[in-house]
């Protein structure tokens, strides 16, 4: 629960490195905070990231994700209970607040808090004061609080769903993510970043990635954003290097979802789903059928290059990297070949077909 030291954040795209300027003009200012962005965009790196650059650097950071835990759960949780609060409640319990004091509590997922926890939170980000679950002494701590969620608060406020008050004293300023859609050329980066570290776990060299599974990445929407993209990256790789490739992996389809295989259970319908016609008494049921996850729609720029790619992969995997043979599997001369390989920039930066897999990661 308590880091001690700053994380590693990872990108070079203009949006990026604009949301960590803002963090580290906003984390010296002694004042709470909100983290909006999509599911897997780095929210609690950032929540780290502020707590690190700030004053309370040396004080505790404590995270809790406010959608894990039910109401009572949470305000147990966060403020802590006394003895016979409720049943089970055998004995005292300090809550986050308390353990956060002089340092930074993150909260994650805060849309889904309760009115009464919300009603809590606002005198305690406020005036620094809460009661113990159960309890009548009121308390003080000194804790920033850094709020996160994927949802629009101000909307929810409107809609009476979230307290516009405590959105008022949370929302000092408001760091917005980008998707990882949005940040041009940090994709190849993250999934080299994270493949090199599945290799290494693997204790086996990198081989890097062909161009044409880079092209892929880099054209995929990954509406899971950076926490997709890593597990894409390393599932590839731990599949490659455990099936004993060498040559620079190619992107795999089906390994976007995990789920994917024929065997796959059906789906389950819920009361408002359409209801399927049965099958006649005797027949065989339909097979399941898992399609991967499709590609974003790409330009026709896009299609001619990642076809291009592929092709130029194949051929060098199936004669050992060798381009005069690759050229004649192509039916293309040497020339030819070699003015594609210029084309599409192979040897040229990591990732490439002869890029070098100790190449160090460029990080922030």
């Amino acid at each position: 629960m308590i880091s001690s030291q700053s994380p590693q954040l990872i990108g070079e795209a203009p949006s990026w490195l604009e949301a960590q300027e803002h963090v580290s003009r906003l984390a010296p200012l002694d004042r709470p905070c909100l983290v909006i962005g999509e599911r897997g965009t780095g929210k609690e790196l950032i929540g780290e990231r502020m707590h690190f650059l700030s004053r309370r650097w040396e004080g505790p950071f404590i995270k809790v994700n406010c959608a894990a835990l039910s109401e009572d759960l949470l305000d147990s949780e966060l403020f802590g209970h006394e003895r016979g609060a409720f049943t089970g409640a055998t004995e005292r319990r300090i809550g986050r607040f308390e353990l956060a004091d002089k340092g930074t509590l993150f909260l994650d997922e805060i849309a889904t808090a309760s009115m009464q926890v919300q009603e809590k939170l606002l005198r305690v980000v406020e005036y620094g004061e809460f009661q113990r679950l159960g309890g009548e002494k009121v308390l003080t701590t000194d804790v920033r609080v850094v709020a996160a969620t994927n949802v629009d608060l101000p909307s929810r406020a409107a809609e009476g769903e979230f307290r516009a008050d405590l959105l008022d004293r949370l929302a000092f300023d408001v760091i917005t993510l980008p998707p990882l859609r949005a940040r041009s050329g940090d994709i190849s980066l993250l999934a080299d970043f994270f493949a090199r570290r599945m290799a290494r776990e693997l204790a086996e060299d990198f081989p890097g990635f062909s161009p044409s599974a880079i092209t892929a990445m880099e054209t995929h929407a990954w509406p899971g954003n950076v926490r997709e993209l890593r597990n894409f990256a390393q599932r590839i790789t731990y599949r490659a290097i455990s099936e004993g490739q060498t040559d620079p992996i190619r992107f795999d389809p089906g390994a976007l979802d995990p789920f994917a295989s024929p065997w796959r259970p059906a789906a389950h319908l819920s009361a408002s789903s359409p209801t399927k016609q049965a099958p006649e008494p005797g027949s065989d049921p339909p097979p399941v059928v898992s399609q991967p996850a499709p590609l974003s729609d790409l330009s026709f720029d896009d299609q001619v290059h990642l076809l291009e790619t592929s092709l130029i992969d194949q051929a060098l995997a199936a004669t050992q990297g060798h381009q005069g043979r690759a050229a004649e599997r192509m039916g293309l001369t040497y020339h030819q070949f070699r003015g594609l390989l210029k084309k599409h920039g192979y040897g040229k930066g990591a990732g490439k077909a002869k890029s070098d897999p100790k190449q160090p990661i460029r990080s922030l």
